[in-house]
């Protein structure tokens, strides 16, 4: 198999890169069909059961992604998965510090998408409501589902985009403002589904998101908003589609 050939260093950028180039661009390639396999599917009107089914397939894809991309790291060997997400708690002030992260976080994030969401002029676009319907859960099932498929966002998307890229990219410029901005872009492209204006306020969000990281030099922050953020987003969805 090609994977199982060495690597010529001199195909690799400088800096402390945390995976291979050629599975770096694997990776991008592999995320940016997925987005734009889900643009252009036809979303409207699912049932109960499609949208269950949309559901699991949407956390099987997510950690399998994510499985691709800590093999490309165990293949460099040059950083750990614990590493990669931010070491452990020592003690329980360091989870009661990510925690309160989290939610300072989180409340910023909705005032500062709010107010840029209101400046695109989305929310006067009842369409665009219409157009993310599809994802709303119905039900209990459903909605312990959503749950589930919004902890696997929270932790497989961390690891990949403010994680992985983050690093990656920053590791090729040696400038971490490049790394923030670059993965933020490519989360932003990764949401096709939900149209170009909201890609842009995706993308932001992710830039946010690595600014934390950045400064809090761990991923827990992130996931936990992430999660509590995709759960809190798809509860009020469910409302407004009804």
């Amino acid at each position: 198999m090609a994977t199982s050939l060495p690597i010529p260093e001199s195909t690799e950028p400088q800096g402390r890169s945390i995976a291979p180039i050629w599975h770096t661009a694997l990776l991008l390639i592999i995320m940016l069909g997925i987005s734009a396999l889900g643009a252009g599917q036809e979303k409207a009107g699912l049932s109960h059961r499609a949208r269950v089914g949309m559901y699991v397939l949407t956390m099987g894809v997510e950690w399998l992604t994510v499985a691709f991309a800590l093999w490309g790291i165990r293949w460099q060997k040059r950083i750990t998965v614990r590493e990669l997400i931010g070491g452990k708690w020592q003690r329980p002030e360091d989870f009661l510090l990510d925690l309160a992260i989290a939610i300072g976080f989180l409340l910023v994030s909705f005032l500062v998408l709010g107010g840029l969401g209101y400046a695109m002029g989305l929310n006067k676009q009842v369409e665009d409501v219409k157009k993310l319907a599809f994802l709303a859960p119905r039900g209990v099932l459903e909605i312990s589902l959503w749950i589930a498929v919004s902890c696997t966002a929270g932790f497989c998307e961390e690891v990949m985009y403010r994680g992985y890229l983050q690093r990656q990219f920053t590791a090729w410029t040696n400038m971490v403002w490049v790394g923030v901005i670059a993965q933020g872009l490519m989360f932003g492209a990764s949401h096709a589904y939900e149209g170009g204006r909201r890609m842009i306020l995706i993308a932001i969000f992710g830039m946010m998101f690595g600014v934390v990281v950045m400064l809090r030099k761990s991923l827990r922050p992130g996931m936990m908003t992430h999660a509590s953020y995709d759960i809190i987003a798809g509860l009020a969805l469910s409302v407004l589609a009804k």
